[in-house]
């Protein structure tokens, strides 16, 4: 997070000063309002208040809330959460936007990785980007504590802890369980919201082997059979095949394994 520097003119129709602030990456809802996320709200369009983090969880305006705390400048600053969101709200009695003057920075490329890197038995990685997993307009998962694990030929497949999922949107698949070689018994379970069921779209360790024990309990997505799942703003592509359900994002280099006539790799 980033305090920048108050402009000349404030930024408001005023002129009074103000501060403000910037993120390049949007907060979870997870952390920024539990109750919310336990409803299926998303975090778009919604305001963090940056003094007390409190979360306005409605369209209207922060109002009362706006009389209660003041930065350095005089003045209330939230942000609105959303991943297309760059630039901060400013508020007293009413909420004003104030676009950035300075060009938003991207985020800074990641290096090139190639699965054929990886190791075999596969690793396991902590990964702080923001991690959201959408199916049937609601967000299914969302963190910053994913784990990944790193297979030669395979890319990456992100498990998320069990407190950032709705879990009880899950339900246990009829398809039952596999076995992995190293991770153990595996658990598939049915994505199902409203009446839109994804079949056998997420699977977990309950009790992994001994040397995958970072990942009890937590959950994996198949991207193909999910509406999107996103990292750091990327939306991810889905390894082929039905049964690897590898994360391809840019910096992933293939070949891969999964495509027709790749079985044996």
């Amino acid at each position: 997070m980033t305090r920048w520097t108050p402009r000349p003119d404030g930024g408001r129709p005023s002129g009074k000063p103000c501060s403000h602030t910037w993120t390049a990456d949007p907060t979870p809802l997870s952390e920024a309002c539990p109750s919310c996320a336990a409803r299926g709200r998303v975090p778009d369009g919604q305001l963090l208040c940056l003094t007390c983090g409190h979360v306005g969880c409605d369209d209207s305006s922060p109002g009362a809330h706006a009389t209660a705390h003041f930065d350095a400048s005089g003045h209330q600053v939230a942000r609105a959460l959303g991943s297309d969101r760059a630039w901060a709200w400013c508020y007293e009695d009413e909420v004003y936007l104030d676009p950035l003057d300075e060009p938003v920075p991207p985020p800074a490329p990641r290096s090139p990785e190639s699965v054929w890197d990886y190791p075999r038995p596969p690793a396991v990685r902590e990964d702080d980007r923001l991690v959201r997993v959408e199916c049937a307009g609601t967000v299914v998962a969302e963190t910053r504590r994913a784990v990944r694990v790193l297979e030669t030929s395979h890319p990456p497949v992100f498990y998320i802890p069990p407190q950032d999922v709705r879990t009880e949107l899950l339900f246990p698949a009829v398809s039952g369980r596999t076995w992995c070689e190293w991770k153990g018994s595996a658990q598939y379970w049915d994505v199902i919201v409203g009446d839109d069921a994804r079949v056998g779209a997420a699977w977990s360790y309950p009790r992994p082997e001994p040397e995958y024990t970072a990942l009890a309990g937590f959950y994996a997505f198949y991207p193909s059979r999910m509406d999107r799942c996103v990292v750091a703003g990327e939306e991810v592509t889905a390894q082929e095949g039905d049964f690897y359900g590898g994360w391809i994002t840019s910096e992933i280099r293939g070949p891969f394994k999964g495509a027709p006539g790749t079985q044996l790799w």
